[in-house]
């Protein structure tokens, strides 16, 4: 990294730039662009803001007095995947970052990297330089006021045993000191803004046994509340609003459905003061105690806050966007600055600082500042019956300017996880597809996540089942309603939705016109072994997660052939477009050439597209770029919009 000497970036307006009518789409590459304003971060004093920037393939962290919007520092980070920014005191801030690198041994892995940039001293440096012992990935992160002064407390595996140990960096100094050394089954603290350290898990992968453990003084710890979880082992958030209590994703009691509650030091559970089921929850910036709680909903983000200052603050901010889909991202110590992300349904979206005692909310920079409101396509909230009667929910990206849709050319694009779910939001993969002529179809199919316990539990065991005609059953409610020409249909997805397209391709016949598949799974059993090798052992956390969901019995389960498009080649029925990053370390990239392999076999058509130093998630814009035009093209081959 180097200090950045630029002249200041920072744009202050009161409202989005409006732009002349476009007569034809923009280039693709507007859409594969990475975000030209990727992260906004507020100081804890709410008087400074750090910002990531993309510039190509590069990125620029830029920090900015507020409100004037004076340059303070900076640095170039080149061609590196920022994931999150947080403030250190008011001098240092520390940059989150991953890369595909090798343990001991030559697993892969993406792992989670912090630089440090100190605004005084004029330079960045990592958090490991002086821990040479250690394995360079952080397994967490915390901020804490330690000793004085506010240091970086996170875990990381010595290089040998892969022991894990707490650490507390000072960001002035950069020495790092042992805070504990723990038990390789240790997975996470919680750790108060005063440095002390209120509870920590152990987790073991043989047998699922998840300890939850309160500290007795003198490192002596002492397990209060215990389950076994062969999957989804419980996950710790922050402190309780008390701070006596953790906030705990978990199944209290057997059969109770997962969900958010308080564990006291005494391992009694305690509801949180939030009513419903929400899916994260929000600690206030300066005691780190829970205030508030966010709930994903069908028309966008709400938000719930038991704190009334925190309240009083949303409701102001949600006045002031109205009709737009406010996010919180950080706000200032005294909760009267905020930096907020919202998008309004005609736009990609854009970070605002909000000052509630100036009464100004100011937009810092767009996602996509070269896409107008006439191009950007209209997302819909749709619903629809599965054949088995099941609502499945999902969202219809339409083509630019279309208000009346009429017998368009569709593009299924199922999400990945498949515990994961689609949002109301600005999906550049989708606005892209919606700015050739095609209507995109997101369902969110049984077995998504966020939408309540029945609705992903009704995936398990579904794969190439009922979670693949939840697909179809989508295009056929949309053909009758006349929205779209059921004869020319294609699917596209990633990961799991890529399993899904090669899936539509050879398991639901007539169905499709073509298929694209990136990064996508086409041999389960195969997949089941890749990682039981990558985790050392077949009764692992993993494994147990993809046979739940495949209904599988273990990697020898043959009944996985049955829904596997590798050993389904010959019934393909459509082309198939299979698109991989070469650093995917997620689904190995050996899933797509097998697949290319038994499509060759079969005498199918299909082509390959190799994408060289890109991940699972498809970090890099000139690969988000390829995969676009090839994407596009292929569509435009086998399924034209016009």
């Amino acid at each position: 990294m180097r200090r950045l000497a630029l002249a200041c970036l920072f744009v202050m307006v009161s409202a989005l730039t409006a732009r002349a009518q476009a007569p034809t789409p923009p280039p693709l590459e507007v859409y594969g662009r990475l975000p030209a304003y990727e992260l906004s971060v507020l100081s804890a004093s709410g008087d400074r803001v750090a910002h990531v920037l993309t510039q190509g393939e590069g990125r620029v962290i830029l920090v900015n007095g507020l409100p004037g919007g004076e340059l303070l520092g900076g640095a170039r980070v080149g061609e590196v995947k920022v994931r999150d920014l947080a403030w250190v005191g008011s001098d240092h801030l520390l940059i989150l970052t991953s890369a595909t690198l090798e343990y001991p041994g030559g697993l892969e892995a993406e792992v989670t990297q912090g630089e440090v940039l100190d605004l005084a001293g004029d330079r960045v440096r990592s958090v490991f330089d002086n821990l040479s012992d250690v394995f360079r990935d952080m397994l967490s992160l915390q901020i804490a006021e330690i000793d004085g002064k506010p240091q970086i407390v996170f875990e990381a595996r010595n290089d040998d045993t892969y022991q894990v140990a707490l650490y507390a960096l000072d960001p002035t100094t950069m020495r790092a000191r042992v805070l504990e050394r723990n038990h390789p089954n240790t997975s996470d603290y919680v750790v108060t803004p005063d440095g002390r350290r209120l509870a920590r898990a152990n987790y073991r992968q043989a047998d699922g046994l998840w300890q939850f453990q309160v500290e007795q003084g003198a490192g002596a710890w002492r397990t209060v509340w215990s389950t076994n979880a062969l999957v989804d082992p419980p996950a710790m958030g922050g402190e309780g609003p008390e701070g006596d209590t953790v906030a705990v994703l978990a199944r209290p009691e057997e059969g109770a459905p997962e969900s958010w509650r308080l564990l006291g030091q005494d391992g009694t559970w305690q509801p949180l003061p939030f009513e419903g089921e929400p899916n994260s929850l929000i600690y206030h910036p300066q005691t780190g105690r829970l205030i508030g709680a966010a709930y994903r909903e069908a028309e966008g983000w709400r938000y719930e806050f038991s704190d009334p200052g925190a309240a009083r603050t949303w409701r102001s901010i949600e006045r002031a966007f109205e009709g737009r889909d406010p996010r919180l991202i950080s706000w200032s110590h005294d909760l009267r600055k905020a930096m907020v992300f919202s998008w309004g349904g005609t736009d990609a979206g854009a970070y605002h600082f909000v000052d509630l005692d100036a009464g100004r909310a100011d937009v810092l920079g767009e996602q996509y500042p070269d896409l107008g409101p006439e191009q950007v396509g209209e997302v819909r909230e749709v619903a629809y019956s599965a054949a088995d009667g099941m609502r499945i929910p999902g969202y219809l990206t339409l083509p630019p300017g279309v208000a009346e849709p009429r017998g368009l050319p569709l593009v299924v694009l199922p999400h990945g996880g498949p515990a994961a779910r689609d949002e109301k939001q600005f999906d550049w993969w989708a606005q892209a597809l919606a700015s050739r002529g095609y209507a995109v179809l997101q369902p969110n199919f049984r077995g998504s996540s966020g939408l309540g316990l029945a609705h992903l539990e009704a995936g398990y065991g579904e794969w190439g089942r009922k979670m693949q005609s939840d697909l179809s059953d989508g295009v056929r409610w949309l053909a009758a309603e006349g929205i779209v020409d059921p004869a020319r249909v294609c699917i596209v997805g990633a990961s799991y939705g890529g399993y899904a397209a090669l899936a539509g391709a050879t398991m639901d016949p007539g169905v499709y016109r073509c298929a694209v598949s990136v990064a996508g799974v086409s041999d389960l059993r195969a997949m089941l072994r890749w990682t039981a090798e990558r985790m050392g052992r077949t009764n692992n956390a993993t494994n147990r997660y993809w046979n739940r969901f495949m209904g599988a019995d273990g990697v020898a389960d043959r009944s996985l052939d049955e829904r596997s498009p590798a050993r389904l080649a010959d019934r393909a029925d459509a082309p198939i477009l299979l698109i991989h990053g070469r650093d995917d370390t997620v689904v190995p990239y050996s899933q797509s050439t097998a697949m290319a392999a038994a499509l060759r076999r079969a005498g199918k058509p299909h082509e390959v597209v190799e994408l060289d130093g890109e991940d699972h998630w498809l970090s890099r814009a000139e690969t988000r770029q390829r995969m676009l035009a090839s994407t596009v093209a292929f569509l435009q081959t086998h399924n034209p919009a016009n």
